[in-house]
C-alpha cells in the first residue's frame, strides 16, 4: 500500500477522491485552532506583563521544566526602595530630603511585596490553566486530529481503488476494505468530535480564570494606590520646596505656587480671590499687618506648632520675622500655629 504522502500527493493532484469533513465538524477545528493560537499569544504576553525581564523568565521556564524552585531574587520595586532607603540613611533621617526618601523606600518596598503576590496569584490561577490547555488538552485534540487525517487519506485510498477495480473478485475485496476503513473513519470521526465540543468548556473554565486574574490585578492596583496616598499624605508634612514642584502631576493635585512668570491678569479672577505667588508673599512678608487666606487643601498638622488645616476654610495669616519662608503664622480663633504657604490662597 501507498503511504500517507503518497496517498495525499495524489489528493492534490486530483487523482484520487477527496472525503470531505461535515460542516459541523470543520468548525469545530477551526474553533480549536483559533482557540490555541490565541491562548498562547495571550499566555505568552501576560508572562511578560508579569515578568519583564526576558533572562529571568527563561531562569523560570528551566526550573520548572527541572521541577525545582527558582531561587527567589529581589524585585526592581525592592531594589529601588532599598537604595532610597540607604541614600536617605546617609543623608540623614533627621533631614527633610533624607526623611522622604526612607518613606518612599518603604513603599516602594511594600509595592514590590504586592508585585509577588500578584505573580504568584496570576501565574496560579490563570497562566496554569491556559498552560495545562496547550500542554495537554490540544495535544490531545491535535493527535486524535492526526489519526483522523490518517482515516480519512485510507478511506480516499479505499474508494479509488473500488472505482479503478474491474474484476468482480477485486471489487469484492475493494468493497469490504472500503466498508472497514469507512467504519474506522466514523469512529476516528467521533471521537475527535467529542473532545473538540470540550471546547467550549475550556472556554467556560478560562473565562473563571480570567476573572480571577482582574481581581488579582484589582487588588495589587488597589494596594499600590493606597500606599501612595499614604505616602503623599506623609510627605505633604514636610515643609520643603519639592511639594511646590510646577511640573508634578498626580491625579490629587498637589499644592503648588506659580511661577514670576505669570503675569498679575493672570492671576486674577471674577471672584476676587488670587493665587499664593512669591510677589503675594512678598507683600504680606512687608507689611506688618495680617491677610486673610482660604485654605486649598486639608493639612494634618506634624506637631503642636502647626496648625492643622480644613479645605475651603478661610483663616487669618501673617508672616514673623525669622520664619521659614515656605511657612506664616495661621490663626483660627484663640488657635494659632504655623501653616505652609503653598496650601494658602491669599484673598485681596
Amino acid at each position: 500500500m501507498k503511504g500517507e504522502k503518497g496517498k495525499f500527493t495524489e489528493e492534490k493532484l486530483g487523482q484520487a477522491e477527496k472525503t470531505e469533513l461535515d460542516a459541523h465538524l470543520e468548525n469545530l477545528l477551526s474553533k480549536a485552532e483559533c482557540t490555541k493560537i490565541w491562548t498562547e499569544k495571550i499566555m505568552k504576553q501576560t508572562e511578560v506583563l508579569l515578568q519583564p525581564n526576558p533572562n529571568a523568565r527563561i531562569e523560570e521556564f528551566v526550573y520548572e521544566k527541572l521541577d525545582r524552585k527558582a531561587p527567589s531574587r529581589i524585585n526592581n520595586p525592592e531594589l529601588l526602595g532599598q537604595y532610597m532607603i540607604d541614600a536617605g540613611t546617609e543623608f540623614g533621617p533627621g533631614t527633610a530630603y533624607g526623611n522622604a526618601l526612607i518613606k518612599c523606600g518603604e513603599t516602594q518596598k511594600r509595592i514590590g511585596t504586592a508585585d509577588r503576590e500578584l505573580i504568584q496569584t496570576s501565574a496560579l490561577n490563570f497562566l496554569t490553566p491556559l498552560r495545562n490547555f496547550i500542554e495537554g488538552d490540544y495535544k490531545t485534540i491535535a493527535k486524535e486530529r492526526k489519526l483522523l487525517q490518517n482515516k480519512r487519506l485510507d478511506l480516499d485510498a479505499a474508494k479509488t481503488r473500488l472505482k479503478k477495480a474491474k474484476a468482480a473478485e477485486t471489487r469484492n475485496s475493494s468493497e469490504q476494505e472500503l466498508r472497514i476503513t469507512q467504519s474506522e473513519f466514523d469512529r476516528q470521526a467521533e471521537i475527535t468530535r467529542l473532545l473538540l465540543e470540550g471546547i467550549s468548556s475550556t472556554h467556560a473554565h478560562h473565562l473563571r480564570c480570567l476573572n480571577d486574574f482582574v481581581e488579582a490585578q484589582m487588588t495589587y492596583y488597589a494596594q499600590c494606590y493606597q500606599y501612595m496616598l499614604d505616602l503623599q499624605k506623609q510627605l505633604g508634612s514636610f515643609p520643603s520646596n519639592y511639594l511646590s514642584n510646577n511640573n508634578q502631576t498626580s491625579l490629587t493635585p498637589v499644592p503648588s505656587v506659580l511661577p514670576n512668570a505669570i503675569g498679575s491678569s493672570a492671576m486674577a479672577s471674577t471672584s476676587g480671590l488670587a493665587i499664593t505667588s512669591p510677589s503675594n508673599l512678598s507683600d504680606l512678608k512687608e507689611c506688618s499687618g495680617s491677610r486673610k487666606a482660604r485654605v486649598l487643601y486639608d493639612y494634618d498638622a506634624a506637631n503642636s506648632t502647626e496648625l492643622s488645616l480644613l479645605a475651603d476654610e478661610v483663616i487669618t495669616v501673617f508672616s514673623v520675622v525669622g520664619m521659614d519662608s515656605d511657612w506664616l503664622m495661621g490663626e483660627r480663633g484663640n488657635q494659632k500655629g504655623k501653616v505652609p504657604i503653598t496650601y494658602l490662597e491669599l484673598l485681596n
